[in-house]
């Protein structure tokens, strides 16, 4: 197979892991598809001494400039707010983190006190992980500490930092780089629910609560923000500086609501929609990877004299559709010795479409190796976010592996437990079982897989806490808000909601005419945006556009 003359496919950009997990969709829920996660322990256990003052969620007071407490939060008692961060050389990350090496000498780890239930601060406490970079450049310019989540709900900050610290190469010299395990993530709080491949929502729902009953009530997001506000308070800093991408956005949403006095310089990459209820989501997520995926049909047609997708973007569905159901009959051989079926096939798709242009040339081998050997080697790499041996062009990219594409750790378990402490829709499945058809116009690829993660809370042991995230901010500093016009996970239009919920004067949205999940890294004029307003506090005209 050749490319049409004249035709070149998408430039490689700058960056090495693509950031950014989505909250739900075809590649997260353990409905889909899970995969063994083998998970430590960190359930709750330590007691804080009693203290007089009343149960309220952490104050706004300001800090100082070291390491160390700043001043009282009110509602905590003085053991958490009188803490010290006593850093040290990081371990390797644990199983419920991911596995793996060690970081390297350069990076620091500690844990971090905070309540269990906010609403009983004196009682017992959680460890919360967190690891740190300083900062390289000289100290007179340094800024103080900046703050990422990377997305999911459900990826480990620990694993997550280190891996991706060469996108950050700039920042890093005027800040020190944060992240944490978020509750119920990794090392803080950890959620385990047993057989991770459990696919009845009932039974997984009741082993979670078995396992991880004592902390299901407290991993949601709020809580989240609340641990992130003690946090800064320890960091020593009067304002929180982020950096959220697709989920933490949500996170950095509801952290600007709670403590909008406390906002620093905050940038949230691949922002969710905090209008839209759980159902809603899915349904809009369903419609953004049906039209990045009829993006790539329509480069494929373009590019290639024999696309495996056919001339557009209709005869794509028929064509994938027809490959679907061969691989239902008889699935793929591979090299691993797994058999690749549909549901497979389709989160390798689902996989490639994350890494916008650069997935597409990859993309087109993959379903051209199924449709012409019959070997699913690419596509099943796709599905487990590898890079394939067969596909050196993609070797050779930058990494854009999201981690939210390949369940590591007990980021399935957590995903699901931080997913229902959140939303309190509880669906019935004979309504979810009524939408499909609805799911399926929205995507004939996608639509099915969609709404698979719907059925997740069903029976869930905890009420959730709202139906929306409220990310109202008014009094917070300018937050630049990102939205990317192919992003497959978090629809674009959300990315304006954002902006327009966060208040006057506080969302800056920034549109980028590209493709895939996340825009810092791949795009250089996203790149010099967002430095310039970290590193300079130059903040765009809310409305710019680039590409």
């Amino acid at each position: 197979m050749r490319k049409q003359a004249g035709v070149s496919p998408g430039s490689l950009r700058s960056g090495a892991l693509r950031p950014g997990c989505i909250r739900l969709g075809v590649l997260t829920a353990a409905a889909l598809l899970a995969i063994t996660a083998a998970a430590g322990c960190g359930a709750a256990s330590n007691k804080a001494p009693k203290a007089s003052a009343p149960a309220t969620s952490p104050g706004t007071a300001e800090g100082s400039k070291e390491d160390g407490p700043a001043k009282p939060a009110p509602g905590l008692p003085a053991a958490l707010t009188a803490q010290r961060l006593d850093w040290a050389t990081c371990p390797p990350p644990s199983a419920a983190q991911g596995g793996g090496d060690a970081p390297g000498r350069s990076w620091q780890c500690v844990t971090m006190k905070a309540p269990l239930d906010y609403h009983k601060p004196d009682r017992e406490t959680i460890d919360v992980a967190l690891i740190r970079k300083k900062a390289t450049g000289p100290r007179r310019k340094q800024i103080g500490s900046l703050v990422f989540n990377f997305g999911g709900p459900g990826e480990s900050g620990i694993a997550l930092l280190p891996e991706s610290a060469e996108n950050y190469a700039e920042l890093s010299t005027r800040y020190d780089l944060v992240s944490f395990d978020p509750r119920g993530v990794g090392n803080t709080a950890t959620v385990t629910c047993g057989d991770e491949s459990e696919q009845d929502p009932t039974r997984y729902a009741a082993a979670c609560h078995r396992h991880s009953g004592k902390v299901l009530p407290h991993v949601g997001t709020s809580n989240t923000a609340r641990d992130m506000d003690l946090m800064r308070r320890l960091l020593g800093e009067d304002k929180l500086h982020y950096f959220g991408f697709s989920y933490g956005t949500e996170l950095g949403g509801i952290y600007a609501h709670l403590f909008p006095k406390s906002v620093g310089r905050a940038v949230f990459d691949a922002a969710i929609d905090p209008t839209e209820n759980q159902l809603q989501a899915a349904l809009s997520q369903a419609k953004s990877f049906q039209l990045a995926f009829d993006h790539f049909a329509g480069y494929c047609a373009d590019t290639y004299d024999d696309c495996p997708t056919g001339n557009n973007p209709k005869q794509a569905i028929k064509r994938v559709g027809e490959l679907l159901d061969r691989l239902k009959r008889k699935p793929a051989t591979t090299h691993t010795g797994e058999n690749l079926g549909p549901e497979l096939a389709v989160r390798g798709i689902a996989n490639a479409l994350y890494d916008g242009e650069d997935g597409w040339d990859f993309l087109m081998d993959a379903l051209a190796g199924v449709r012409d050997q019959g070997t699913g080697n690419d596509l099943l790499d796709s599905a487990y976010d590898l890079v394939s041996e067969n596909a050196p062009s993609r070797a050779e990219a930058p990494r854009r592996a999201t981690p939210s594409a390949t369940p590591t750790g007990n980021s399935v378990a957590a995903h699901t437990a931080i997913t229902c402490a959140d939303s309190d829709q509880r669906l019935d499945p004979l309504d979810i079982d009524h939408r499909l058809p609805e799911f399926k116009r929205a995507s004939p690829l996608f639509g099915e897989q969609s709404a698979q993660p719907l059925y997740d809370c069903m029976h869930w042991p905890v009420d959730g806490e709202r139906t929306t995230p409220d990310v109202s901010a008014n009094g917070a500093a300018p937050i630049l808000v990102i939205g990317n016009t192919g992003d497959p996970a978090t629809p674009y239009p959300g990315s304006k909601h954002m902006a327009e919920e966060l208040g006057k004067d506080v969302g800056v949205h920034l549109t980028v005419e590209g493709e895939g999940h996340t825009t810092y890294g791949y795009y250089d004029c996203v790149t010099r945006t967002v430095n310039a307003y970290l590193l300079d506090g130059k903040i765009p005209r809310s409305g710019t556009r680039c590409s």
